[in-house]
């Protein structure tokens, strides 16, 4: 298949690798001449002059981009996927967006399809080809571009309708982070009842309350400043704004999310914006007196 990939960060450089080792056609762009011309060597992919020239040359176009701003501009601005009447389409919004910018998104679509399909993994995760991908579509749209989905995750759900796939990742990501700063707090507080840090980590691997990401993390909990970066501190933040915002709209209680949101907000602005979200254990143990 003839496929289109715009984003190639911590994410969708693997992602777009695992397309390429399925032997899909890849085209690649990415706003990073650099990072587009190194990718372009390792993998023998053809790089794109722009967005449009993207979807010119593709029957499918992948997209994993940072936020709403970037999809505006790489579907929408002046050169965007959406500029040219030819060429790809279907096109797979995998960014986390909001369920409102969607929406803009198909507003503009014209005949194209588009269909939200953000992923549930951390970088480990892209890389192995192991993401959990929840698709806003039915099985009927998902089964031509099964073979993409499977190239770059584990398992596939198809959840019926447009936009459902961008509200069940933000549901996600709400558990995810809020159960990033309980594990946070937890461990500080053996900390400082005198409980070694990695003895406290295994007895909270082992027990009831441990979660997948916490085994996976587990180096970033202990050792955060020498590992690489995961997920940082500002897409997190991003994440629980786009969540809270989308319980306000929906009038759902979610309390626990606004203050999970708060403590991220002022992790980022006290200058843990760039850091891993695992550092929520640093900015918590540095805030107490």
């Amino acid at each position: 298949m003839r496929v289109g990939f715009a984003g190639l960060g911590r994410m969708g450089t693997h992602m777009a690798r695992n397309l390429v080792a399925a032997g899909h056609d890849v085209a690649v762009w990415t706003r990073n001449p650099k990072k587009l011309t190194q990718f372009c060597q390792d993998t023998g992919t053809a790089a794109a002059g722009s967005p449009t020239d993207l979807a010119s040359r593709a029957e499918v176009v992948v997209t994993m981009l940072a936020d709403d701003r970037a999809s505006q501009s790489v579907y929408l601005g002046a050169e965007g996927l959406f500029s040219t009447p030819s060429g790809a389409k279907i096109f797979l919004e995998m960014s986390t967006i909001s369920p409102a910018h969607l929406a803009h998104l198909q507003t503009q679509a014209g005949t194209r399809l588009l269909i939200d399909a953000p992923v549930s993994g951390a970088t480990q995760a892209a890389k192995d080809a192991m993401l959990m991908i929840m698709a806003g579509a039915n099985e009927a749209q998902i089964a031509p571009i099964a073979p993409l989905f499977n190239a770059m995750g584990k398992q596939t759900f198809a959840l019926g309708r447009q936009g459902a796939g961008s509200i069940m990742k933000l549901a996600i990501n709400a558990v995810i982070h809020g159960l990033n700063q309980s594990a946070s707090e937890a461990l500080n507080l053996a900390v400082a009842g005198g409980i070694d840090l990695p003895l406290a980590y295994d007895a909270l691997e082992a027990s009831a309350a441990c979660a997948p990401m916490l085994s996976y993390r587990r180096n970033l909990y202990l050792d955060e400043a020498n590992q690489e970066v995961s997920f940082t501190v500002a897409l997190a933040e991003k994440d629980m704004r786009l969540a809270t915002e989308l319980a306000e709209k929906l009038g759902v209680q979610a309390p626990q999310a606004a203050l999970t949101r708060n403590t991220l907000q002022n992790a980022s602005q006290a200058g843990f914006d760039a850091r891993d979200m695992a550092s929520i254990i640093h900015y918590l143990r540095e805030k107490t007196p």
